[in-house]
């Protein structure tokens, strides 16, 4: 009997070996994909609508891409003029990776940090950043808890009218957010993947 193929399986099999920023400075430059389990870098299409939503120039951001993987998010924002970019990542493999293209993109703004994604958003808890970027393993679409706390770690590393652009298996729901604090302002969907835009809700 034929065993059932999982999504991280199925995913690894289809993964690209590399993927290219698509605008800003280094516009073309090739990121490497390395070949590690649940690795899904976010496809092309679904980063030119993200940079749509957010604008081409993102000059003087501050962005933190807290499960950085290949680093495509956080590397798309740097080349766009974000002045602060930290790919925070916690595989060996993949840490090696991004600290290479760093050094050949020359990315001077560019932080590669080792830790977890939730503990690495809590330690900047009320600073203000821009932009969180989360992307976490979908785990088979089992890491509800994951998505939680890394929600509410970004809510808090957030300024007043900061983003934070979630990737996961499914669309969160408006209630959901609200606990979190947190409403949608823009949602889309390529294939198995959710991707969504969130704003902090106004106080009171």
């Amino acid at each position: 009997m034929k065993k059932p193929v999982s999504n991280a399986a199925r995913t690894a099999a289809t993964a690209p070996h590399e993927v290219r920023i698509i605008g800003g400075q280094w516009k073309r430059s090739k990121l490497p994909v390395t070949d590690r389990p649940g690795l899904r870098p976010t496809p092309s299409r679904v980063r030119e609508t993200l940079f749509n939503w957010l604008g081409q120039d993102l000059s003087g951001w501050r962005c933190i891409d807290a499960f950085a993987g290949t680093g495509a998010l956080g590397l798309e924002a740097a080349s766009r003029g974000a002045v602060e970019v930290v790919l925070v990542e916690q595989d060996s493999a993949l840490l090696a990776n991004l600290s290479r293209i760093s050094t050949q993109l020359k990315a001077s703004g560019v932080r590669v940090e080792r830790g977890d994604g939730i503990a690495a958003l809590r330690q900047r808890a009320g600073q203000g950043w821009d932009v969180v970027f989360l992307d976490p393993p979908f785990a088979d679409g089992q890491n509800d808890a994951v998505y939680t706390g890394a929600l509410a770690a970004a809510r808090q590393a957030l300024r007043d009218d900061g983003l934070i652009y979630l990737e996961a298996p499914r669309p969160w729901g408006a209630d959901e957010l609200a606990q979190l604090g947190l409403q949608l302002h823009r949602q889309g969907k390529a294939g198995a993947v959710a991707f969504h835009l969130l704003r902090p809700l106004a106080a009171g």
